[in-house]
């Protein structure tokens, strides 16, 4: 037991860097453009904070890029849209090990949407998100992250049809397990895309969640230990999935 607690720990120190930024967002298999449209921070490290405010679209600890992206991406209600994701801040990069994200950061991709009066506002506190995706544990032993790295960084999901137009806050977040055995060890990293969504409907989508506020410390989602009994199951922390 203590040789694989030994391992276990020099494989979370060799991959203490091996971070991640959701920087592209895809529309119906049509990229948008690098770092288009999203709020991306200039470091791609970790929020370990579940009651922080970096929570929300990151930007506190991990400035934003300046000039942040003045772009509104448009989206059909419907849509498929992909989130990509890479290690680096300048996009895939066959040389690098840990691109999209280091293979050992196990956990699951959560996308949640939040109504604003312009996707563009700074102010992003008191929103009120549905989730409208998520990935987790299974089948067999494979996370959501494995799917993730397998695809190249890529994930995909659907933006409800029924959803009212209008413009809207997309937060991507993926979240890493690998040190989540005592609190703070999970490691959230999350970023906001600008979206204007058009062809929707007029479903009150619920349930809602606020950031910080949705997630505890204490959630079997956020504080767990994966390596040592192996997991077996994995409650995705949050509200429920909203569906039209």
């Amino acid at each position: 037991m203590k040789s694989t607690l030994a391992l276990l720990s020099l494989a979370f120190v060799g991959s203490a860097y091996a971070h991640t930024i959701f920087q592209e967002l895809w529309v119906n298999g049509v990229a948008q453009g690098h770092n288009v449209g999203i709020r991306v921070p200039t470091y791609n490290g970790p929020i370990t904070d579940v009651t922080s405010n970096d929570v929300i679209c990151n930007g506190g600890i991990n400035p934003f890029l300046q000039p942040i992206s003045q772009a509104i991406i448009d989206v059909p209600a419907g849509a498929s849209v992909t989130a990509e994701w890479h290690h680096g801040g300048s996009g895939p990069d066959p040389n690098d090990a840990s691109d999209p994200i280091d293979p050992s950061h196990k956990g699951p991709i959560i996308a949640y949407l939040a109504k604003v009066p312009s996707a563009l506002q700074t102010d992003v506190t008191g929103l009120d998100w549905f989730k409208i995706y998520e990935d987790g544990y299974g089948p067999g032993t494979e996370w959501a992250v494995d799917r993730l790295v397998a695809n190249d960084g890529l994930v995909t999901f659907k933006i409800p049809q029924c959803i009212p137009n209008g413009e809207y806050l997309l937060r991507v977040e993926l979240i890493a397990l690998h040190g989540a055995g005592s609190y703070p060890g999970a490691q959230l990293y999350m970023e906001c895309a600008q979206l204007r969504i058009t062809g929707g409907g007029n479903a009150t989508p619920s349930p809602i969640a606020h950031f910080p506020g949705a997630y505890s410390g204490t959630d079997p989602g956020i504080l767990i230990g994966i390596y040592y009994p192996p997991v077996t199951n994995y409650t995705i922390p949050g509200p429920a999935v909203f569906s039209c």
